[in-house]
């Protein structure tokens, strides 16, 4: 490891058991936004993990970024969210937005989030159905997203819509959270990842500069499989990843603690106990080695990179629904009254299964790969 890499880590574990894991029950019972643990992420300046150097960025790249979010998610899912979204924001960003906002970014003064689904476009987040209009200097846009994570927190949202003019399925925008016409039109009450405030978010004739078009009319879709897919599937991969080894940890550990009263005997004294643990060990560390190709795939320019940034996610959140399934079966009475702390990971891995490009649509795009079809 190198000292870059060392300083990081260190950094990054002080926060996880300092700050983020004694707050995280808590986020999630009140469905609080984790503003303490996002703001000592920022201190330690790893809101910057994927910004580049010259915009006061770490540029450590995607395995590091995927690192950060697992450990993340080891104490919350809701923060791990949270931090997934803006390194994936911050990612367009880098690529197409004013060097002032890129510095901002880094330093995590501006927390980006997408704005991509759509009540309209559903799983399938790049055709939306938002629209923009040109009006002078300016664009006016309408819509209604279905789901943007940080929606109260963020500073900006990394905006989809219709083209302007030009042909094509999308264009991005960069768009002032607190803009005139913007309306969070409901509270996030989520089954899982409560506190990452993914709301549903309103555009009414909302005007931004026209020199707020991220990259170029009609050309949003190539961003976002170019730019965004891979980002977003990594780093959803890492949160399903760093659940599952939360809840290998927490239950291994009750299964040791915990003795029936009668026979003095351990539950990890059962072998179906330990058939159990055993598979979702297994099961946490093949997704994770396939998390760790994806990225380094994805830093080696690997033909097969796209082909891994389908199958990290879909592998993932499956592997995470399994497992914390069994977390809860092994953990019983105690697991369902919230007592061991997997009940919690349980209901935040149900999530990956559903965010666009959900499970089945990343198997259809596999199938096709696979069988030497044009995959979008």
């Amino acid at each position: 490891m190198t000292v870059k890499a060392q300083k990081f880590a260190s950094l990054l574990e002080q926060v996880c058991t300092r700050n983020i894991g004694p707050a995280a029950a808590a986020v999630d019972a009140n469905g609080e936004f984790p503003y303490r643990s996002i703001d000592a992420l920022k201190t330690a300046g790893l809101m910057g993990a994927v910004s580049a150097r010259e915009a006061g960025g770490l540029g450590l790249g995607f395995g590091a970024a995927a690192a950060i979010v697992r450990r993340v998610a080891q104490e919350c899912g809701s923060t791990a969210m949270v931090l997934c979204m803006h390194y994936c924001g911050a990612a367009v960003l880098e690529a197409y937005a004013p060097l002032q906002v890129r510095h901002e970014a880094a330093a995590g003064d501006h927390l980006s989030t997408l704005a991509f689904s759509e009540e309209g476009s559903r799983s399938h987040f790049w055709a939306p159905a938002s629209t923009a209009q040109a009006a002078g200097a300016e664009v006016i846009l309408n819509a209604r997203k279905s789901w943007i994570t940080s929606a109260s927190a963020a500073s900006a949202y990394v905006w989809s819509s219709k083209p302007l003019s030009a042909a094509g399925l999308s264009t991005l925008w960069l768009v002032p959270a607190r803009a005139p016409g913007i309306e969070i039109v409901g509270r996030f009450d989520g089954l899982g990842l409560r506190g990452n405030d993914s709301s549903p978010v309103a555009a009414r004739d909302v005007r931004i500069p026209a020199a707020a078009m991220l990259g170029e009319d009609g050309k949003g879709f190539e961003i976002m499989m170019g730019t965004v897919l891979p980002m977003f599937n990594l780093l959803s991969a890492a949160c399903a990843v760093g659940l599952m080894e939360a809840a290998v940890g927490r239950t291994a550990e009750h299964a040791a603690r915990v003795r029936h009263g009668d026979t003095g005997a351990a539950l990890a004294d059962l072998p179906t106990i330990r058939n159990y643990i055993a598979r979702m060990r297994v099961k946490a560390d093949m997704a994770r080695t396939l998390l760790e190709d994806t990225a380094a795939a994805l830093e080696g320019v690997r033909e097969d990179s796209m082909l891994r940034v389908l199958e990290c996610k879909a592998a993932a959140g499956e592997a995470a629904d399994e497992v914390l399934g069994l977390a809860m079966r092994v953990c019983g009475g105690a697991a369902f009254r919230g007592e061991v702390g997997v009940e919690r990971y349980f209901r935040d891995a149900r999530a990956a299964s559903v965010m666009a490009p959900t499970t089945d649509v990343l198997y259809d795009f596999i199938g096709k790969a696979v069988c030497g079809m044009e995959v979008f």
